[in-house]
């Protein structure tokens, strides 16, 4: 039986001859030319003034946080209870404090109404997080942060390629991370990216992501700073993808459309509310009621599939000290019922078709 991945890597020709092409040149793999290049081009795609590529999306977020003066304890930074755990993670990693808020049941993300609550004398940002793709009202969101003297930043890790009203997410807070992990809709493996407007915040994330200096090979030091630099040789392969951005958009929206198409009469099965026109989904997700028996289903089926990260709150790290007299009802509801389906941008119509009717096969 030939088992269909939830996930598996999508690159061609074109990258293969460009890692060797730059081998060949004898090149020093560390970040160059081809850094500044890719950096060039996530800033064509996001229409942002300046981009910074590093390591991962954890240690841009970091970058952010360092840049923006949030690195002590008492520095409370809000935080949705249902996201990758790279989100807080950063946060402590900076040396300041998450606090975990539940999440809009319609968008998956946090809103004003589900923040206010928790706003403290203390609270200096809120991270938004687009969680595949989608995003809430951005200007609500926007006009929330400015009313109450807050930095919004975004975690737009799953939303490369997304827009809202047709900017791109990750342009509408002060300063926006992007992930080019391998699941991503564009990797290199591994890879972060911060994109910003603000010329002087976006001087220090440079010297903050190359060990507090101005310039490589010149040892002065103007500030703290750290190794968060990026390599060459992932960015000549995320020039290549770049170059394919189009049509992996493109793609991602068919396969999601065709997963909708095929399983519009399955009662069980509830999809998030989403605009292709705007929205790219990294993942295809559904909510159903059943996720473990599904998913071992359709694993004797020979489809693979992943459950939804779980809420914060319910992890060793994230105890009491990160939230007060909250339920999470709705982020708890959401990551039970959670299940990722095969989302690779080779999967074929034929494959989606397949993997439907093994669903409507359980549910009807």
């Amino acid at each position: 039986m030939q088992i269909i991945p939830q996930y598996e890597p999508d690159y061609g020709e074109e990258e293969k001859k460009a890692v060797i092409n730059y081998l060949d040149s004898g090149a020093w793999l560390t970040e160059f030319k081809q850094t500044r290049t890719f950096e060039e081009m996530i800033k064509q795609l996001t229409g942002s003034a300046y981009c910074w590529i590093m390591m991962n999306g954890t240690v841009s977020l970091t970058a952010a946080l360092y840049a923006l003066g949030f690195n002590k304890p008492e520095d409370e930074i809000i935080v949705p209870n249902f996201t990758m755990v790279a989100s807080p993670n950063s946060v402590l990693l900076a040396g300041a404090k998450p606090v975990l808020v539940d999440i809009d049941e319609t968008t998956l993300c946090i809103t004003p109404e589900t923040i206010e609550p928790y706003l403290t004398a203390r609270t200096k940002a809120v991270m938004h997080v687009s969680l595949n793709g989608r995003s809430g009202n951005m200007q609500d969101m926007v006009d929330f942060c400015e009313k109450k003297g807050l930095i919004l930043i975004e975690d737009a890790a799953q939303a490369f390629g997304s827009f809202w009203e047709g900017k791109h997410l990750g342009t509408f807070g002060t300063i926006g991370s992007f992930s080019f992990s391998m699941p991503k809709i564009i990797t290199t493996g591994q890879g972060g990216a911060l994109i910003s407007d603000d010329a002087v915040l976006m001087d220090k994330v440079k010297k903050i992501r190359d060990f507090g200096r101005s310039r490589g090979g010149i040892d002065e030091y103007e500030m703290i700073g750290f190794n968060f630099k990026f390599s060459d040789l992932q960015a000549v392969i995320g020039i290549e993808q770049m170059k394919k951005m189009p049509i992996r958009i493109k793609r991602k929206r068919e396969i999601f459309k065709r997963y909708q198409e095929n399983l519009a009469n399955v009662s069980s099965v509830q999809w998030i509310e989403t605009n292709l026109s705007d929205t790219t989904p990294w993942f295809i997700d559904i909510l159903v009621p059943d996720r473990k028996e599904l998913a071992d289903f359709l694993k004797e089926e020979g489809i693979e599939t992943r459950f939804f990260y779980p809420a914060l709150h319910t992890q060793a790290p994230y105890n009491e000290q990160y939230f007060e007299n909250q339920r999470f009802l709705i982020s708890s509801k959401i990551a039970a019922r959670g299940l990722w389906l095969p989302s690779s941008l080779k999967l074929s119509f034929e494959k989606i078709d397949q993997i439907c009717e093994a669903i409507r096969k359980f549910y009807l």
